[in-house]
């Protein structure tokens, strides 16, 4: 890892920031397994990101980005350690199954699994709560934001911190053991190992403060978990739905913007969607049998993508099957995030009319949410009641922080005037 390439901040910057996406989980993991302190492997990577940030412009980048930044973070926390130990202190071990060894270089691959997996399964252990167990794992495999994941569980940042650092402290405090679980502990996990990879692939497509309008790397990331977890238990329904889902849905992923410009649905070139991706996923929908519970959530979120993916143009998308599949999902999860896209496809079969009676019964709990508000917009604007579209537009415009969607509604906006 001694050899470096010459300085450049641009450069070294852009290869931070792509290290991070791709190799927080499997370093952290891996740091776990080594050091058995949770509490000090996520501290200390962070630094070692911090560090490298400092270091790499002038130094130059190692040639072995994800080494370097292993090295430093086991350092820093033989460091403290041993700073624990002259102090006296004896702080909670985190235990790991015997018969898992992790690999001595981050560069190592597991035949069997990615390593994030074993994260994730740590996260989603039943000791943890189950409001915490989905938006840990994004925090530590993924290294989403605190904020973000707020957003994504509706709740405020605060909320979502103090849940996380709560869930930190009881794997810490309760030897919560890293390493894939065994037969049955590995079934009895699946519904939230599943629910946690979907979270990771809506982040992606779910911007949050800045100019990006997707993170279509993070999105992949989860696509590639969700392969894995199929792989590791085929035979289980929930991870081959997830796959189904999501290899549908990022089939679309370079139609979705146009030189940083949000491209909706309907105006998609089907051209660029990735037709073999969609031909896998059609394939896997087609095995699906109806199931109960998160299984039968995700099966029905994979028919409605491939409603969706076997249209060919716009106007020839089913929206009453799609409409019928949504109110099942309804029926199932009570979710108000469900309404708002059942409204729309409800619009699309029938009249806007009825898509913005449907979300009457929502604003309560969505009116704060930008999405709600840019949606009653366009339902609005096609209802012809330029007044509220104007309203809804506006208050879109107040909730929303990611510059390409303000942008997307100005341009609404302005087509009102």
């Amino acid at each position: 890892m001694t050899s470096r390439s010459g300085p450049s901040s641009t450069s070294s910057d852009l290869t931070l920031a792509a290290t991070h996406r791709a190799e927080w989980g499997r370093l952290l993991s891996l740091l776990v397994a080594r050091t058995r302190r949770l509490d000090l492997a996520e501290d200390a990577l962070g630094e070692a990101f911090a560090r490298a940030a400092e270091r790499w412009p002038a130094d130059g980048m190692p040639t072995n980005a994800a080494g370097w930044l292993y090295t430093t973070a086991n350092r820093i926390i033989v460091g403290r350690l041993r700073a624990e130990a002259i102090a006296g202190r004896k702080a909670p071990l985190l235990a790991v199954r015997p018969d898992w060894t992790p690999p001595d270089n981050p560069e190592d691959e597991m035949e069997s699994a990615d390593d994030r997996l074993h994260l994730i399964l740590l996260c989603c252990h039943p000791a943890l709560a189950k409001e915490s167990q989905s938006a840990l794992a994004l925090r530590l495999v993924i290294g989403t934001p605190t904020e973000q994941i707020a957003r994504l569980f509706l709740v405020p940042t605060p909320t979502m911190a103090a849940r996380l650092t709560r869930a930190k402290k009881k794997i810490v405090g309760t030897g919560i053991p890293l390493g894939a679980p065994v037969a049955d502990e590995l079934r009895s996990r699946l519904d939230e190992v599943c629910r946690t990879i979907y979270l990771a692939f809506t982040a992606g497509y779910t911007p949050g403060t800045g100019p990006d309008l997707l993170r279509v790397d993070l999105a992949g990331d989860a696509v590639h978990l969700a392969a894995v977890l199929h792989q590791v238990a085929p035979e289980a329904p929930q991870p081959r739905a997830l796959l189904a889902l999501l290899t549908l849905q990022h089939s679309r992923r370079d139609a979705r913007a146009n030189d940083g410009e949000l491209v909706t649905l309907a105006d998609q070139d089907r051209t660029e969607w990735h037709h073999d991706e969609i031909a896998v996923g059609l394939q896997l929908v087609d095995t699906l049998g109806q199931g109960e519970g998160y299984t039968e959530q995700l099966r029905l979120q994979a028919l409605i993508a491939a409603a969706h993916a076997r249209s060919r143009h716009a106007a020839d998308t089913d929206w009453r099957e799609i409409a019928g599949h949504y109110r099942e999902l309804e029926a199932l999860t009570g979710s108000a995030i469900v309404r708002l896209n059942r409204a729309v496809a409800v619009a699309e079969a029938q009249s806007p009319q009825h898509g913005l009676a449907l979300l009457a019964d929502v604003k309560d709990v969505l009116g704060d949410h930008h999405r709600f508000a840019a949606v009653c917009g366009d339902l609005a604007v096609r209802a012809g009641d330029v007044e509220l579209a104007r309203a809804s537009y506006l208050a879109a415009l107040d909730l929303c922080d990611n510059e390409a969607e303000r942008r997307h509604i100005r341009a609404r906006l302005a087509e009102l005037d």
